[in-house]
């Protein structure tokens, strides 16, 4: 229970610091403190080649929706873009620091895939609602983005669930529907 609530905080508090610096014109120090906190996260794992894998696909995912989403300009960032018309380093960072939770914090919702759709659909749009409000990202169309954010999220979820099942580096494993074959890596 303790590491539980160790990863949803330390999620947290990477989170907000990646939202507040990308406002302030200070993204390195954002992605500086999620980094710091995913690798102690794969530094402390049972098997940190899968949870490092798992944190490079949840990077590489979020990586390629936020581009789509600030080139197709329904969201736009303040700071930390390196290449122009793809998402910043930071919010990559953010996916890298998600994705530290999938194994732990969230590891309950490996079993449930629809629940795990319903909830990206609410929380993956509000988590960038929060950031927009926070200054973190400027969003033109509100309802828009928030309604592409919502289908993304519903499949994002339990596509991140499954892969977290295969990736499973902490000692937490589930076991059922998603998880067969996984049972001999333990």
């Amino acid at each position: 229970m303790k590491a539980i609530l160790i990863n949803a905080v330390t999620f947290q508090i990477g989170w907000l610091c990646c939202v507040l610096a990308g406002a302030n014109h200070l993204p390195w120090l954002g992605t500086s403190i999620a980094l710091v906190i995913v690798a102690w996260h794969i530094g402390t794992a049972d098997r940190p080649r899968d949870e490092l894998l798992l944190v490079l696909s949840a990077g590489l995912i979020g990586a390629t929706w936020d581009s789509l989403l600030v080139y197709a300009g329904l969201l736009q960032y303040p700071s930390g873009t390196l290449i122009e018309g793809t998402a910043p380093h930071w919010i990559i960072a953010m996916w890298l620091l998600f994705a530290t939770t999938l194994n732990v914090s969230l590891r309950w919702l490996k079993e449930r895939p629809l629940l795990a759709a319903a909830i990206g659909t609410v929380a993956g749009p509000a988590a960038y609602f929060a950031g927009y409000k926070l200054g973190g990202v400027q969003v033109p169309d509100v309802i828009t983005a928030m309604s592409a954010l919502a289908i993304g999220w519903a499949l994002f979820m339990p596509a991140l669930m499954i892969l977290s099942n295969r990736l499973d580096g902490t000692r937490y494993r589930t076991h059922g529907l998603f998880t067969q074959g996984c049972e001999a890596r333990v």
